[in-house]
């Protein structure tokens, strides 16, 4: 009998154990999608500094987020890179920022309602990923990147934080179960 009840007290610390984990992770990511459809809406009404009397704050707007793809594009190490932000991205930022736009605004509504969370964090990684990459070498804070955004959306993207209070609890079923559900 005595195994049985150590099993079972295993059992259910294992469990006890999960759901604390389950609902951690869950909080992360409604609040990393809370930052994504700020700073998407930010872009959308093209307004980055705020004053509600009791805080003031900064967002990332289009201007902002075309200053931080110039400044990377210009001061990296990986030619081929900024070429492609200085050549391509930037000489056509009204197409690119309304991508971008669109981008954060999805990205943030799938992270905060758990819908294709996984897929989310991973657009997010795509998005922040190479201005992270320019800019590694010009003295940033060592974590401010990896710390933020990299490893957040790094561990969305690969646990499915969604099926906790998100619509990916309902989805993942109807598509067995898999990626990015």
């Amino acid at each position: 009998m005595p195994d049985t009840v150590n099993t079972t007290e295993q059992a259910v610390g294992a469990a006890g154990t999960h759901r604390v984990m389950a609902r951690a992770l869950t909080a992360l990511r409604i609040f990393t999608g809370l930052v994504w459809f700020s700073n998407g809406l930010a872009k959308l009404i093209d307004k980055s500094t705020y004053d509600w009397g009791f805080i003031s704050f900064n967002l990332i707007n289009r201007g902002v987020a075309q200053s931080i793809a110039t400044d990377a594009s210009a001061k990296t190490y990986i030619k081929p890179l900024g070429a492609f932000y200085r050549d391509v991205v930037l000489p056509h930022w009204g197409f690119f920022g309304t991508f971008l736009t669109i981008a954060e605004l999805a990205i943030g509504l799938g992270l905060l309602f758990g819908v294709a969370s996984r897929l989310a964090a991973v657009g997010g990684l795509l998005l922040i990923g190479p201005i992270w990459l320019m800019l590694l070498h010009t003295g940033l804070y060592l974590w401010q990147y990896p710390a933020e955004d990299l490893f957040p959306l790094l561990l969305l993207a690969i646990v499915p934080a969604g099926r906790v209070l998100g619509a990916d609890r309902v989805l993942a079923p109807r598509f067995g179960h898999h990626w990015p559900f």
